[in-house]
């Protein structure tokens, strides 16, 4: 085994300038009193109760003749004020990156600011923050809480928004606030007052996570700088432990890993991780021999007494056994595991997830569980039901691999690289180039998302790699055979858009894809599939031709019964009138729209009752005029309109006796015989 310690464990700049100061002040015989625990170490604040030095609450609990150290999380303005109204003389040990976040909010005072800081606010660096703020402020704690403020303040985007962080807020989650904010606020001023130290400290802990089999985070249980190191750790390595001292290390919980990482929070003594360092070192040093197991008597070689001793002797960690349920609280369950054993599994223990185990188990349930620790002499046996998943679990996937069997998984996380997946409680890597049918696909999609995949390879300390993309072409594979043996012409289905050219859209009916012409998309004349579909969109469609040979399916887009022409012969016939729109003009007389899809043709001789020599002298294109349907052809699929047939008659008659005799007094004498002609034939119309 090998046990890796992080680079930037231990005490960070600030943490070590405060408990350097209070040494400083015992060396020169000053009696020191801290405003609050110096550090979240309860050893090291001992240690210096030990040396005279006394914690206090409050700035009045402080004697004349002692100096008070201000800690590294700073304190609001109303203390420096207090401090001063009293001569009390202080040691100001406030982070400098702290002191730096004070600064900056202490600087606004117009109504028309308001301050965003992300940070737990019950945290004494946050109270210490807010208590510089002159202005309206807002703390939140992650994503959600920021999206309700910004949910429940509208008025953010007229006001100048000024947003910092803890010093140690979570690096990945001040990232998302600040997208969100971008999103919403106009006029945003963002402050990085995540202190470098600790992003540093978060991120080599990530890393490590990723390569270890174990990790181990070494600092206080109240420390926020800790438990940002517990959650990074967590999300990357399953066997992660939280402990503040070497002896609280359970060496069971261990075995088998082979590579063990060590990180330690800001406020963590060297002389601690020195311990745990030692301890793991001890604890699981390799053995050289092996001593051989004597020959013992089988149960029935036994006395009842030996045999008794045996069943307890028998039951060690690691071993699985089933018991069950006698009794449940909120905090743990009781079981019967045999032997004479009484059975206890903690709520801890129960399952990776925090849940309610009086919701969750009833009395005579079964469990499957491990052993962890046995009392021989009290009859007691620790139990864990979430190790014996998580083995259970390592075992499902190992046998995945050999046989290729499907799995089923939630992805949790999208990381550098590819995503993270879950089955049961066994972290699954799967990489970018196998987590989606096509590179093109986002993988923020697959986020708390059911998806199955394959076992491809366990990585070097039990790190298995999936692939959900064998499975998705797999599964279309056999969506394709099926297809091919029962389509036909006339079959609706609906898809997805898959992709666009000049001359059609290609549509995935599921695991083939099929091509509607562009002159299938519409009705009406398009000139690009764009202006009807985008990729993406899920649409119906029916089957217009196959060809099984060549796998090629033709597919139509249009509806019978979105058809103009059918809509028009639905609303219209000959002799109505109908409000239409000029849409284009021609020699012989004038097109207008009567409804999207059907034009009608207004013949030059119907415009007017008068003689018009071009369409344009009378109207315009875009013009809406009134007109009547004259004739209508639909095997032609055309409209013959007239706007002079809805003229007054006294007027249509005074108009074509004008036109009669200006054509009469035609110059040419030639001419007149074609004009009369003409005046014969227009009557006749």
């Amino acid at each position: 085994m090998k046990i890796v310690l992080a680079k930037t464990a231990g005490f960070c700049f600030g943490v070590n300038r405060a408990v350097n100061m209070v040494y400083s002040l015992i060396d020169e015989g000053k009696k020191v009193c801290t405003l609050g625990p110096i550090i979240h170490n309860s050893q090291m604040v001992a240690e210096l109760e030990e040396k005279g030095v006394r914690t206090v609450k409050k700035v009045d609990e402080a004697s004349d003749n002692e100096v008070l150290v201000i800690r590294s999380h700073g304190v609001p303005k109303s203390v420096y004020d207090a401090l001063k109204e009293r001569g009390t003389e202080i040691a100001d040990a406030t982070c400098p990156f702290v002191a730096k976040i004070h600064k900056i909010v202490s600087e606004y005072d117009d109504e028309n600011t308001v301050i965003l800081v992300a940070g737990d606010a019950s945290h004494e660096e946050v109270k210490g923050i807010v208590g510089h703020i002159r202005v309206p402020y807002f703390v939140f704690g992650n994503e959600s809480e920021l999206k309700n403020i910004l949910k429940n303040n509208d008025n953010f985007c007229q006001k100048r928004v000024i947003a910092v962080s803890q010093t140690t807020f979570h690096a990945k989650i001040w990232d998302e606030c600040q997208k969100i904010l971008k999103k919403v606020c106009t006029n945003l001023n963002v402050f990085d007052t995540i202190c470098n130290a600790t992003s540093m400290r978060q991120q080599e802990a990530e890393g490590l996570a990723k390569e270890c089999d174990g990790m181990i985070v070494i600092g206080g249980r109240h420390s926020s700088n800790t438990a940002k190191l517990f959650a990074v750790c967590s999300a990357h390595c399953l066997k992660t432990v939280l402990v503040e001292t070497a002896n609280e290390i359970d060496k069971s919980y261990f075995e088998g890993c082979e590579r063990i990482g060590v990180v330690a929070g800001a406020s963590t003594p060297a002389g601690i991780i020195k311990e745990v360092i030692k301890t793991m070192s001890e604890n699981f040093q390799p053995v050289s021999e092996l001593e051989e197991t004597p020959v013992q008597k089988t149960f029935e070689e036994m006395t009842d007494e030996e045999a008794f001793e045996a069943s307890l002797s028998g039951l060690t960690g690691d071993q699985k056994v089933c018991g069950v349920v006698l009794a449940v609280s909120p905090t743990e369950i009781q079981v019967d595991i045999g032997r004479g054993l009484a059975g206890y599994v903690s709520a801890d223990e129960y399952s990776y997830d925090n849940v309610n185990l009086m919701d969750e188990v009833k009395v005579g349930d079964k469990l499957n569980l491990i052993i962890m620790k046995i009392n021989d002499q009290e009859g007691t046996a620790m139990l864990s039901k979430r190790r014996y998943d998580s083995i259970a679990g390592w075992d499902k996937v190992v046998a995945a691999k050999e046989s290729g069997e499907i799995l089923t998984g939630t992805v949790k996380d999208i990381i550098k690289g590819g995503v993270v997946a879950y089955t049961g409680s066994t972290r699954v890597f799967i990489p970018a180039s196998q987590a989606t049918a096509s590179r093109n696909d986002s993988l923020e999609d697959l986020k708390n998302t059911e998806v199955q995949f394959r076992i491809i390879e366990i990585g070097r300390g039990r790190r298995p790699v999936g692939s959900i993309r064998s499975v998705l072409r797999e599964q279309r594979k056999a969506a394709q055979a099926k297809l091919w043996e029962s389509i036909g012409v006339g079959d609706v289905f609906t898809g997805t858009v898959k992709s666009l050219t000049s001359y059609g859209a290609f549509v995935d009916i599921g695991g083939v894809d099929g091509m509607v012409h562009v002159s299938e998309l519409s009705w009406q004349r398009i000139k690009n599939p764009a202006e009807v579909v985008s990729v993406g969109d899920t649409i119906e469609v029916y089957v217009k031709a196959v060809d099984t040979e060549k796998k090629k399916i033709s597919l139509g887009y249009k509806k019978a019964d979105e058809n103009p022409w059918v809509l028009f012969n639905n609303q219209y016939a000959v002799g109505d009138t109908a409000t239409v729109t000029i849409v284009s003009m021609t020699t012989y007389g004038a097109f207008a729209r009567i409804i999207p899809g059907v034009d009608g043709l207004i013949h030059i001789s119907q415009i007017a009752n008068k003689h018009v020599a071009k369409p344009q002298d009378e109207l315009s294109v875009g013009q809406e005029v009134e007109a009547k349907i004259i004739a209508i052809d639909d095997e032609k699929k055309r409209v013959s309109l007239s706007i002079r047939e809805l003229l007054p008659v006294e007027e249509a008659t005074e108009e074509a006796a004008e036109e009669t005799v200006m054509v009469f007094e035609a110059p040419a004498e030639e001419a007149a015989p074609a004009a009369t002609e003409e005046v014969t034939e227009e009557a006749a119309e």
